[in-house]
């Protein structure tokens, strides 16, 4: 059985309106390696776009811990430049108790 860890996958983001507005989409989960965590969030990321598109719900947690809780509209993910590696939680000095 292959080895698995938790995984994130950076997508970089620019506002198609603004393109000064930029950021980095976030999507986590359990792959056996960087190449297959960057499959697995862009295939959560496509099965949400394509549920958007036809008017339904946007799929949540897949079994396998992948999904895409919702779509930013007006943004473009800039898939060619995504990185992955381990996941390490990192403290967030601007979120408020």
């Amino acid at each position: 059985m292959p080895h698995t860890e938790f995984y994130e996958v950076d997508v970089p983001i620019r506002n198609t309106n603004h393109p000064a507005r930029q950021g980095v989409h976030v999507f986590t989960g359990v792959a056996d390696s960087p190449t297959a965590a960057l499959r697995r969030a862009h295939e959560v990321y496509d099965a949400a776009l394509t549920a958007h598109a036809a008017g339904r719900e946007i799929p949540g947690r897949q079994p396998d811990s992948w999904g895409a809780r919702g779509l930013r509209p007006g943004w473009e993910l800039e898939w060619p430049a995504a990185t992955a590696g381990p996941w390490h939680e990192t403290p967030r000095s601007d979120f408020a108790l």
